[in-house]
């Protein structure tokens, strides 16, 4: 409410708005952003915020990053669409690029990153078919607990979290959750009808969670051994997130497939790729599988300067040197008894509030109400991924309101 007039204020007004006219699929902090450049966003009152979770890695590059928004603005005078009915003078060199990025062959655009895993599943399936010989219905993609790839009816039938899989039912079946991190439960599953092991190589959803020392070399050593796909979803930490271009990279891993998206799109549009060999995507034929807005120019265009932007190496280096430093801040606050952990990679923390201070979600509007943007998960962690373009300055302020906010 307005001091002055005790009238609703802005923020109030578009809030009420928005619950009563749409669907509540989501529990927002009280804030309505209006405008945004670099790590910085400005809301409807005028107050300005330290943005922190970077539209869950789909903002690698900030808000309104000039190379972005000057591409995407020179596509939007020529064309933006044409369907795949066409070809377009965009397609070619995006999936060129895209694939040299990925050290591989092929690229099947799509839009969100829920699309993409989709897309990555019936790749394997009809690979598994065609190409290992597995007998039509049986086959078997492993997965991780704990995991979260989208929110499709397929993909939530293997997602461990009630709250996305309760009353969506009937499932679909062909999927094996193993525990995260956990080799020999890997090995016990693959068998001969597996296509694939579908994993994230960090679980954002979970709390970033980050896998013990040797494991992706361990999935990639299994996978390789059984003729099985190695399917890494790098969606959230890929482009340059956790310090490499992607986050396999650490343990030196090449997955036989990546799913990419949200920083694809570098925040501007919605752009999502699966990306792999020949003899893997090779399987699909006309017809078989598509999207309308999929690899449309304007997306094209805006992953071209993504992918011209990553081959600097500025952004993996920003991530990696600036996570340093952001990790040994979260590690002091941990030694000193003020988070009970602290996981991560790069400029990506998952940090565990004690219950005594609040729950992730108070602390988070403590934060907000600092001038800091963050997101809670699982009731008792926050996640960090500001984008990679912040200050040290403003990661530095933000840890400070980070220490406010945690002693009250």
């Amino acid at each position: 409410m307005s001091a002055a007039e005790g009238s609703p204020s802005a923020t109030d007004r578009q809030i009420a708005a928005a619950e009563a006219h749409s669907a509540h699929n989501y529990h927002p902090l009280p804030v309505v952003i209006a405008e945004a450049e670099g790590a910085w966003v400005t809301d409807v009152e005028g107050r300005r915020y330290v943005d922190m979770l970077a539209g869950y890695s789909a903002l690698n590059f900030g808000h309104a990053h000039p190379r972005l928004i000057a591409a995407a603005k020179a596509q939007l005078d020529r064309v933006t669409l044409t369907s795949r009915a066409f070809h377009h003078d965009r397609f070619a060199q995006f999936c060129t690029e895209l694939a040299e990025l990925c050290g591989m062959e092929m690229v099947l655009p799509m839009n969100t990153g829920a699309e993409a895993v989709e897309t990555a599943v019936k790749t394997a399936r009809k690979w598994g078919y065609q190409v290992k010989g597995v007998p039509d219905g049986r086959a078997k993609i492993v997965v991780a607990d704990g995991n979260f790839h989208g929110r499709t009816t397929t993909i939530i039938s293997f997602s461990t979290d009630p709250e996305a899989r309760a009353d969506f039912g009937p499932y679909t079946p062909g999927f094996e959750v193993v525990p995260y991190g956990d080799l020999d439960a890997l090995d016990a599953a693959v068998d001969a009808d597996t296509v694939a092991v579908l994993l994230e190589p960090i679980q954002g959803e979970a709390g970033v969670l980050v896998p013990p020392p040797g494991y992706l070399a361990g999935v990639r050593r299994i996978t390789g051994e059984r003729g099985t796909l190695f399917i890494a979803d790098e969606i959230q930490s890929g482009l340059g997130r956790t310090g490499r271009t992607f986050a396999c990279e650490h343990e030196g891993v090449v997955p036989d497939m990546y799913v990419l998206g949200k920083a694809l799109g570098g925040g501007v549009v919605p752009v999502s790729a699966v990306v792999s060999s020949r003899d893997v995507l090779g399987v699909f034929r006309p017809g078989e599988h598509g999207s309308t807005f999929g690899g449309n120019p304007l997306a094209c265009a805006v992953g071209l300067e993504v992918i011209a932007m990553l081959r600097t190496g500025e952004y993996q280096r920003r991530a990696a040197d600036l996570g340093d430093h952001l990790h040994r801040e979260l590690g002091s606050l941990l030694a000193a008894g003020t988070l009970t952990a602290v996981r991560g990679r790069g400029l990506w923390a998952g940090l565990d509030i004690p219950p005594a201070l609040g729950t992730g979600r108070t602390v988070s509007e403590a934060l907000l109400r600092r001038g800091v943007l963050a997101k809670d998960t699982h009731t008792a962690t926050i996640r960090l991924a500001p984008p990679l373009v912040i200050s040290k300055d403003d990661l530095d302020w933000s840890l400070d309101q980070l220490r406010a906010a945690l002693r009250g």
